[in-house]
């Protein structure tokens, strides 16, 4: 398998927001029998570091975002400053994967101005077509993100991918759908064994534990078999890495003192 490379990285959650006032009926696909208690929620972004290479995966949203969006939603500090913290700038970052084209996912692309951005062609082909402009699909992205990402992928910047792939010796994308047409998750060697950063097919480790999907749903089978994919992409079920959950930054230690609250290393 493409993820059997000797390459090693250390992997990081990098917290750039919070929303305190999500409830579980907003998390939880189904009636929920405490629907109405509150389900606190972070944002994250990933980077995956080895000497040599800095993978990031997915893009966050901006602080205009967070604005303008409202909802509780705290802007917290830029991914690209945490990433600084940890010893990389954002303009040398060579590979940019997208897990999916939600809003939450994609505001900063722009940000990492030279790296390769990957996201599955399912996935560009859902969000750029007519459906995204439908119903409830309309507030998920903004065509504004769309518009630039249609660009890049003019520019050859973006590369759409057919399922499974290698990012670099070491990390690998994997194909889920489920939560959004193309849903895709990330596998990552380190010296812990393998770490799957879930993103939204897992939201909080509650989903994948309990085996409840999230709210929004695109295709409820796919869901579940995104669970059984994590477990089998993970050296441990410790090492499937949900994402929103704010237990994350309680779970592992903090990257450094000075990002204390904002990154934390998962290994």
């Amino acid at each position: 398998m493409s993820g059997e490379s000797t390459d090693e990285f250390e992997v990081y959650a990098m917290r750039y927001a919070h929303r305190e006032s999500g409830v579980r009926a907003e998390h939880f696909y189904g009636f929920d029998d405490c629907q109405d208690q509150l389900s606190p929620m972070d944002f994250y972004v990933w980077a995956a570091i080895s000497p040599s290479t800095t993978v990031i995966v997915d893009a966050g949203f901006t602080p205009q975002t967070a604005a303008t969006r409202g909802g509780g939603r705290e802007y917290l500090r830029t991914p690209m400053e945490t990433l600084s913290g940890l010893g990389r700038a954002a303009d040398t970052v060579e590979h940019l994967v997208i897990t999916h084209l939600h809003y939450d996912h994609v505001g900063h692309i722009a940000d990492f101005p030279r790296a390769e951005v990957l996201v599955q062609r399912a996935e560009y082909d859902f969000w750029s077509g007519p459906m995204a402009d439908r119903g409830d699909y309309a507030h998920l992205s903004y065509k504004s993100d769309m518009d630039y990402l249609a660009g890049q992928l003019d520019a050859g910047r973006v590369r759409l991918l057919d399922g499974d792939t290698t990012v670099v010796p070491g990390i690998t994308t994997h194909f889920l759908g489920g939560h959004t047409p193309g849903m895709q998750a990330v596998r990552v060697k380190t010296n812990k064994g393998y770490v799957a950063l879930a993103s939204d097919s897992s939201h909080f480790y509650e989903n994948f534990q309990t085996d409840r999907p999230f709210a929004i749903v695109d295709h409820l089978p796919s869901m579940y078999l995104a669970f059984d994919k994590l477990r089998e992409l993970a050296s441990t079920e410790e090492l499937i890495i949900p994402g929103h959950d704010p237990r994350v930054m309680e779970r592992f230690p903090a990257a450094s003192p000075e990002l204390e609250g904002f990154a934390v290393r998962i290994a």
